[in-house]
């Protein structure tokens, strides 16, 4: 799953989301996107805990019971396989959050991408991108991606939008 504050959503919807956009030339798009809000203060959990094996509250805190981190930092790695547990985790977040549509807002003549409540501009969106494509804070196992991470970098390499000019995902 991807964190965006306190959106959480599925990695490979969001590189379907990208897919879809990037084949949108238009000025504008819109779409909606499927997240689960956990409200700031609820029990999102804490992240550092979990990593740390020592608190285990909250959706976070669960999801690590269920899948700890290995006793070596270094041997955290995002599983390329991890998407075969989306049920077990979406059973899971449906405990803490309800699935709810946000809006998907690209807007090329203000450079301003929004998702949901947050604004990015183009470089920052990219950003956002290049994240995924590498696995996040541990990077894809053996440097192993998904096949939905390849099939979004293909489509933003072919996509003629100019919010895709000039991110290289290499």
């Amino acid at each position: 799953m991807i964190l965006l504050n306190h959106y959480f959503l599925f990695a490979n919807d969001f590189c379907h989301h990208i897919i879809q956009s990037s084949e949108n030339d238009k000025e504008t798009y819109e779409a909606p996107w499927e997240v689960y809000p956990i409200e700031k203060g609820a029990e999102i959990g804490n992240l550092m805990g979990a990593i740390h094996g020592i608190d285990h509250w909250g959706f976070i805190g669960e999801v690590y019971t269920l899948f700890p981190f290995p006793a070596k930092r270094e041997a955290f790695k995002q599983n390329p396989e991890g998407f075969k547990n989306r049920a077990i985790i979406e059973k899971m977040i449906q405990k803490y959050a309800k699935r709810t549509n946000i809006s998907f807002f690209v807007d090329q003549k203000n450079d301003k991408i929004s998702i949901g409540q947050y604004v990015f501009r183009k470089t920052t969106f990219q950003e956002l991108i290049k994240y995924i494509w590498v696995g996040g804070f541990p990077r894809w196992k053996d440097e192993i991606r998904p096949e939905y991470v390849m099939a979004m970098k293909k489509k933003i390499e072919q996509s003629k939008h100019p919010f895709f000019d000039g991110l290289t995902l290499e």
